[in-house]
């Protein structure tokens, strides 16, 4: 191995480093216990190392976002994979898209809710944002019903899906509800 590829695998480690312990930062104190000098204090590196991968808490939050839409997409499919009746895929891909929020939560505000300058429904869109939208798609396409354009379909879902995360995390809906919610909006599709 060259001394160049040596470095290169190094500064590869390092930055999987300072995502990985801004992600679980951010999971047990939340996003505002995030800080540069906390995180190179953590890493064990200086804060000029922190800011040779990153220029700042924003790109972070940007790459946790990314590595998160990535592990969401493979939940959804995973979750989707295992039938092919299309309620029980959308009712599986409903439980998977909430069951990743409410375990994940600092990722899931990474991803949707906290500016980690990343752009949304453009053509350079990240690719891991792309294929979290897909994972959506690719269950929710079949059911979206005569006329109705899947990609929007898609996206009224997953508002309702975002929605839910929301209110729950917000106590602003009983928790004993849960699953139903999750039946009922299965159950209101056009076509199953």
């Amino acid at each position: 191995m060259s001394v160049q590829e040596r470095k290169q695998r190094e500064r590869a480690d390092r930055e999987r480093l300072i995502v990985a312990t801004a992600r679980e930062l951010a999971e047990q104190q939340g996003w505002d216990a995030v800080t540069t000098r906390l995180l190179a204090e953590r890493i064990e590196y200086s804060q000029p190392v922190l800011y040779s991968h990153f220029r700042g808490k924003r790109e972070i939050i940007g790459a946790v976002a990314l590595e998160g839409a990535a592990e969401m997409a493979t939940a959804l499919r995973a979750a989707t994979a295992a039938t092919d009746d299309p309620r029980t895929r959308v009712t599986a891909l409903a439980r998977a898209y909430l069951g990743f929020a409410e375990r994940n939560p600092a990722v899931y505000d990474a991803i949707f809710q906290l500016d980690g300058g990343l752009t949304f429904a453009k053509q350079d869109t990240p690719e891991p944002l792309k294929d979290a939208f897909a994972a959506l798609l690719e269950t929710l396409e079949d059911v979206a019903g005569n006329g109705v354009h899947p990609g929007l379909f898609t996206e009224l879902f997953w508002a309702s899906l975002h929605g839910l995360v929301t209110l729950t995390r917000a106590g602003r809906l009983p928790p004993g509800d849960a699953e139903r919610r999750v039946e009922l909006l299965a159950d209101r599709l056009p076509v199953l």
